[in-house]
């Protein structure tokens, strides 16, 4: 199966690059560009890509925006936020725009294509660094560690579970925690389905902030 992808970023330079490195890959196809917000949402409407590589900062709609009208009038496709490390506040209001991963812009090639099939079978990817950054502007809002909230959610996972949540906040996919584990991945997929669920967290992002918080990474 061929992933589609759209990229949309202000800087031609840097479309240039993403486009040399996606491009190579085998089952990758760069199917469109955009130069703002408002052109990515449109092409995102024309092309229909499964995956789309969003800077933040654009002349007119930036990408927070952008990103926020794709997913309402597309919520299949998957958006990653590029961004650089001084911008990791701007960013992160992607969360509730409905992005499924952030990279920064340095991100080496394989991580770049990794994070690019990781969302779209419906993983999050998140490099370390904003992981890090995740954690520090977030973080607060969720139980210390050791506070009796925290500690009764975490009560409520299984051993197995426990060991995927443990591996969610080392920021692993789906199919490198089934490596791990020694699981099929679609287990891995309803492991990491009760897990959210037990934990009450939106998505990934808020079980790899809990996962820090509690101390189980």
């Amino acid at each position: 199966m061929t992933i589609r992808i759209l990229l949309v970023d202000d800087q031609d330079l840097m479309r240039l690059g993403l486009a040399m490195v996606l491009g190579d890959v085998p089952d990758f196809a760069i199917v469109g560009e955009a130069s703002d917000g408002e052109s990515g949402v449109a092409r995102a409407r024309e092309l229909k890509p499964d995956v789309i590589l969003m800077d933040v900062r654009m002349p007119g709609a930036d990408g927070i925006e952008a990103t926020r009208r794709i997913i309402a009038e597309r919520p299949e496709t998957k958006v990653i936020i590029l961004t650089t490390f001084d911008l990791d506040e701007y960013a992160f209001s992607g969360l509730n725009a409905g992005a499924s991963g952030f990279l920064v812009k340095d991100a080496p090639p394989d991580q770049l294509s990794a994070a690019v099939r990781a969302v779209h079978v419906g993983d999050a990817a998140i490099s370390p660094r904003v992981t890090k950054r995740l954690l520090e502007l977030y973080g607060g809002s969720l139980p210390e560690s050791g506070g009796s909230a925290a500690s009764d959610q975490i009560a409520l996972l299984s051993e197995r579970e426990r060991a995927v949540l443990e591996l969610i906040g080392e920021g692993l996919t789906n199919n490198e925690i089934a490596e791990r584990l020694f699981l099929a991945e679609s287990t891995v997929k309803t492991h990491v389905g009760r897990v959210l669920a037990k934990l009450d967290v939106r998505d990934r992002i808020g079980a790899v902030i809990l996962a820090h918080r509690t101390g189980l990474v």
